[in-house]
């Protein structure tokens, strides 16, 4: 069916609904994570290690474990039943870039599953952003990649084992294994188009591009309509333009998978990119596999791009090796639910231009290569128009962001009254868990568009853990940072806030460039914001940093905050009570 329905029910969800949604933290997790150092090991465990360019850094809980040796292994008994897992891992690189290839042998109960073939081609990048693959520039970063591998058969209690396959000079360093269940494939919509039916093949060998566009030409004929992508794999070297009241349904995140083409995705018109232009559009139920191991911030995103979307869905998506998982263009009542945002190039979600009331919700991203999700009003000619309502009164909600290897778990850049809340944000080792910061333009030069922040700008019943990390242009950042880079902002609530186990500080305000001016925090509140744990990585760190360059000041009440360092004559912090 059409994922119409799921706009109409959360457009008229009750205030009480609401308040029942927001006691959950994070997105719902369908699947169980078993750590590496928990397991049985003859290997080495790794850290942990709280230094950039390591390994260590960028797996979770700073810990991993590294398998050199044929036959040196990782076990655990099963903690559920399970049909398919995911390994995510690490191999070193070639000496002149490339990566390299290995494998582990998967075993239940003693006895030989399959053989996991691991690549290190989409790992590793170098230098200064928006970085290299030439591994004389040093620095590196990017280190980890994932295996998805299903039909497979675990009993809850099983014995898994991952072991070293050969010794073959290439250590397999491993962060940790999920365990999941395989939802049944979606039954095909009654009335709906097949892309079967146009050519397309689904074994991943033909190029399926010119089928896919045939049949959503024919849905679009047909005044819109539902194209159904059945289960299978479906090679695409090209732009896929979904129009006004056309859906594009898979049969499950599992079961049908969009793949771009390694020999041509140099290219960047090569690419799996669906683009969403127009009212009523919606794409569900698949997984996007790109080929991507770059970055290239000239080139067009592949993955999904909103192009001017109204009242369209973005639902139960798995990305992966795309630069951006969805980057939105003006989206307008937008809804991205469900969808899984793994091993990229560049952000998870960015609600970007004049995107404006939008939701992105229930989602997890992990491996990204910037903000796992990110709210940017960036002045573009794209954006512009005369009279046209401010971008914001976007939300970010329930949402989970783990180990991004650049950038933030959530981000927020401009715009009005934009809100961050019920996110888990874990292991964000490069930068701050959650960031408010006025560094991205969101003015032009002639002075027509101004999307700074305004309005009431709420972070609300989050937890961070192990945020906070090192960046490579602003060094140590905070769990939660307020940066006034050359512009104030003001009326901000952070509310109902758990930040525990921080790499550095736990929360700051810093100023950098501040003019006469511009640069200061008014209006602004800490409410029950309970800190516990700091400066994991950088000994001596405050729990909460005023930076010597801040200006402004702000009210707390209600909160547990450690030790507060104000270095700024020009910034109060005003405790209030309950």
């Amino acid at each position: 069916m059409s994922p119409l329905p799921l706009l109409l029910a959360l457009a008229t969800l009750t205030p009480a609904a609401l308040a029942a949604s927001a006691a959950r933290i994070g997105a719902d997790i369908p699947w169980t994570t078993v750590e590496a150092e928990d397991m049985r090991t003859t290997g080495t465990v790794l850290g942990p290690v709280y230094a950039p360019h390591r390994v260590e850094m960028e797996s979770s809980g700073q810990r991993c474990v590294k398998l050199a040796q044929a036959g040196q292994q990782l076990e655990f008994a099963a903690p559920i039943a399970c049909d398919a897992l995911v390994v995510r891992y690490h191999l070193p690189d070639a000496p002149g870039g490339g990566g390299r290839v290995s494998s582990v042998t998967l075993s239940v109960n003693g006895r030989k599953v399959r053989e996991l073939a691991l690549s290190s081609r989409q790992q590793w990048l170098y230098g200064a952003y928006p970085f290299s693959n030439d591994p004389r520039q040093g620095k590196p970063r990017n280190f980890y990649d994932e295996l998805r591998v299903k039909g497979i058969a675990i009993a809850r209690g099983d014995v898994v084992r991952l072991s070293k396959t050969a010794s073959d000079g290439v250590d397999c360093v491993i962060d940790l294994v999920d365990l999941e269940v395989v939802p049944p494939a979606v039954v095909r919509p009654a009335g709906s188009l097949a892309v079967s039916d146009f050519g397309a093949g689904g074994q991943g060998v033909t190029d399926d591009t010119a089928a896919l566009r045939r049949a959503i030409a024919a849905a679009r004929q047909r005044g819109g309509g539902i194209v159904w992508v059945p289960a299978g794999d479906y090679r695409i070297t090209g732009d896929i333009v979904v129009p006004s009241g056309v859906t594009v349904q898979g049969a499950g995140m599992w079961h049908t998978t969009f793949v771009g083409d390694p020999a041509l995705y140099g290219d960047a018109a090569r690419r799996v990119r669906f683009k969403l232009a127009g009212a009523n559009v919606h794409v569900a139920d698949f997984a996007i596999v790109g080929a991507l191991n770059y970055r290239n911030d000239g080139e067009e995103n592949d993955g999904i791009v909103g192009t001017g979307c109204r009242d369209a869905s973005i639902s139960r998506l798995w990305i992966e090796h795309t630069k951006a998982g969805a980057w939105i263009y003006n989206g307008v009542a937008l809804v991205i639910d469900g969808c899984r945002f793994r091993n990229l190039l560049a952000d998870g979600v960015n609600l970007c231009v004049g995107t404006t009331r939008s939701v992105v919700q229930n989602c997890t991203a992990r491996g990204t290569g910037d903000d796992c999700y990110a709210i940017w009003p960036v002045p573009s000619d794209q954006g512009h128009v005369e009279g046209a309502e401010k971008p914001g009164h976007n939300v970010i909600r329930r949402c989970t962001g783990q180990l991004p290897f650049l950038a933030n778990g959530g981000s927020l850049y401009g715009g009005a009254a934009n809100r961050i809340e019920d996110c888990l944000f874990t292991d964000i080792t490069t930068g701050c868990g959650i960031l408010i910061s006025t560094t991205f333009p969101t003015s032009d030069e002639a002075g027509r568009v101004d999307n700074n922040f305004s309005g009431e700008t709420v972070v609300q019943n989050c937890r961070l853990v192990r945020c906070g990390g090192y960046d490579h242009a602003w060094a140590w950042r905070s769990a939660v940072q307020l940066c006034l880079d050359r512009r104030s902002i003001a009326d901000v609530r952070l509310r109902d806030l758990n930040i525990r186990d921080s790499l550095s500080e736990a929360f700051s305000v810093v100023a950098p460039g501040r003019a006469q001016g511009q640069g200061t925090l008014a209006d602004t509140r800490l409410e029950n914001v309970v800190i516990a744990g700091v400066a994991l990585g950088a000994p001596g760190r405050p729990a909460v940093w005023i930076r010597g360059d801040a200006a402004g000041g702000l009210s707390h009440t209600a909160s547990v905050l450690g030790e507060i360092r104000n270095e700024s004559a020009d910034f109060a912090l005003r405790a209030e009570p309950r």
